[in-house]
């Protein structure tokens, strides 16, 4: 079991989501950094849709009441136990009742703690995501509190795999182990971010300065940015002329203007449908990147052509396949 002493700032029990069903009006939900979130399930040797914790800006404190892997992926956080820091991108042992101490992301948005075995969560529609908006999925539809408990599933043998073992004795004292190698992240995050879009449906309704000024401005996210959406601040961007439309589908990555000419960027907890304008999509390879945006980081879009973006998702697939297939080697020691 594991017991939530401090909850963090936004804690939540996420997995690889709810796809397929937004005519329903069901959101993705999931990691917000699909790719962490799938590498850290590997690190721990899980099958990737296993649930595990996405904490934003500020993790939780946690005590483990019986010994367990975990990995840490995502952005960077601040990671302690035992009195020694525990490295991420790693699969490290943690004894019965060791605590562990997760503190403020330094480098990006939002990291990724995955546990050997996964979470045991009641499945919502095929998903233990949480979905806040909703009230359903992880626990009760919520982020985590002090005192909410945490059960574990048990590790398969494939889980066990050749990764650190964590001693018998228990108590904060005893050994905390961390494998001696380590997988590179897909993303370098950083306090800038190039995303790639294609043109939205409404694009050509854009002012032409403001056209100009959406690729050619450097926007800074806003405070108000959550799962929901990543707000813009720059130029107030105009229409030429107002789009006549109702409301229609909308997808995480769509760029939507609102009246006050501020872009917002869909995520991955977004609404199905909206009726703002959708001046520009980002590409589904940059997905995860601009899920990572804070407040404060510097932004640039820049156009491509279909062709370009569905070479970009072919090669990032390859590298995530990539990067799973060294940590299977490395698991089993080869």
């Amino acid at each position: 079991m594991i017991e939530v002493l401090t909850a963090g700032l936004l804690t939540t029990v996420q997995d690889r989501g709810r796809p397929g069903l937004r005519h329903l009006g069901v959101v993705h939900a999931g990691a917000a950094d699909q790719a962490a979130h799938v590498l850290a399930q590997r690190l721990v040797g899980n099958d990737p849709e296993a649930a595990g914790l996405e904490l934003t800006l500020l993790g939780p404190r946690l005590r483990f009441g019986a010994p367990a892997v975990i990995a840490l992926t995502g952005g960077e956080v601040e990671a302690r136990c035992a009195g020694r820091a525990v490295p991420g991108w790693r699969p490290v042992a943690l004894p019965a009742g060791a605590v562990l101490e997760l503190g403020r992301v330094t480098r990006g948005a939002r990291a990724f703690l995955a546990v050997a075995g996964g979470l045991d969560v009641l499945q919502v529609m095929g998903s233990c995501s949480t979905d806040r908006r909703g009230g359903f999925g992880g626990l009760a539809g919520r982020a985590l509190r002090p005192g909410d408990v945490l059960a574990e599933q048990a590790a398969s043998a494939s889980s066990a795999g050749k990764t650190p073992s964590p001693r018998r004795a228990a108590g904060q004292n005893a050994a905390v182990s961390a494998a001696p190698w380590s997988i590179h992240p897909l993303d370098a995050l950083g306090d800038r971010a190039l995303l790639r879009v294609l043109p939205g449906a409404d694009l050509a309704a854009v002012a032409p300065a403001s056209r100009a000024a959406l690729f050619a401005a450097t926007w800074s996210v806003g405070s108000d940015s959550d799962r929901m959406g990543v707000t813009l601040d720059g130029p107030a961007l105009t229409l030429a002329v107002a789009p006549d439309r109702v409301s229609a589908p909308v997808l995480p990555g769509c760029l939507q203007l609102p009246a006050g000419g501020r872009p917002v960027l869909l995520g991955v907890d977004a609404q199905t449908v909206g009726g703002y304008p959708i001046v520009a999509h980002v590409i589904r390879a940059d997905l995860d990147r601009a899920m990572q945006l804070r407040a404060g980081d510097e932004v640039r879009l820049t156009p491509v052509e279909p062709e370009a973006a569905a070479a970009a998702w072919h090669a990032r697939q390859r590298a995530l396949q990539e990067r799973s297939a060294a940590i299977a080697s490395r698991r089993r020691g080869a």
